[in-house]
């Protein structure tokens, strides 16, 4: 499918405590025209005072760093007046933060070994709103919830899904499901603006800030 060229690059901020990463990040940016790179750094809050400055639309966050950690930094960069997408990367698959990230609203999830061209997608896929998680993170993520499960947080689940119109409600299953909104349109017969249109209901609706958290909704309801 082709897409527009977006009508200036995607500002990229990389947030990892390891130098060698960050240079590595960096040098992959370094090839797309539609990316670009406009600051580093090496823990949270440094990451937020940087933030603050450069306005990036993406930020590429490490979990584990010292001063502060890559939770407590994204809660804060969401709070920013313009507040970045956040994707969380780690190399820990089975991270008990990552469900943590989730919950504070970040918008993607890889782990460090994901190649190249995926991380690249990852962004721009945020950067149009969408949600980006890597397999084996979505794996440990869903077996995380599947443990914690317990019948009064279905029945929430099922409470908050309960106020969707019918299709707002096959809307949040494909969310579930992890398609993208041009899937979506394909598969309800939909354009993807009307898509896009009735994810942002449910963001109202479902009082959440990000396609991650409808999907952790649909799955605690056990709809997909």
């Amino acid at each position: 499918m082709t897409t527009t060229a977006p009508s200036r690059p995607i500002r990229v901020l990389i947030v990892d405590d390891d130098a060698l990463v960050r240079s590595a990040l960096g040098l992959m940016l370094g090839g797309q025209s539609d990316l670009v790179l406009v600051g580093e750094a090496g823990d949270g809050a440094e990451a937020l005072s940087v933030a603050k400055r450069e306005r990036p639309d993406v930020v590429l966050m490490d979990i584990r760093m010292p001063v502060m950690n890559g939770l407590e930094a994204t809660k804060a960069m969401l709070l920013l007046p313009r507040a970045p997408s956040v994707i969380v990367m780690t190399t820990f698959n089975g991270d008990d933060y990552v469900v943590e990230a989730v919950a504070a609203g970040a918008d993607g999830f890889l782990v460090k070994d994901t190649p190249a061209l995926e991380i690249i997608q990852a962004i721009r896929k945020v950067a149009d709103g969408e949600a980006m998680l890597s397999p084996s993170v979505t794996r440990a993520v869903l077996e995380q919830m599947r443990q914690t499960q317990v019948p009064d947080r279905a029945a929430h689940a099922e409470g908050r899904l309960a106020i969707l119109t019918r299709r707002e409600r096959e809307v949040a299953i494909c969310v579930g499901r992890g398609l993208s909104n041009a899937d979506i349109a394909g598969e309800l017969f939909l354009s993807v603006p009307t898509v896009k249109a009735h994810v942002s209901r449910l963001f109202d609706k479902l009082e959440t800030t990000n396609r991650v958290q409808i999907a952790m909704v649909v799955h605690d309801a056990g709809l997909v």
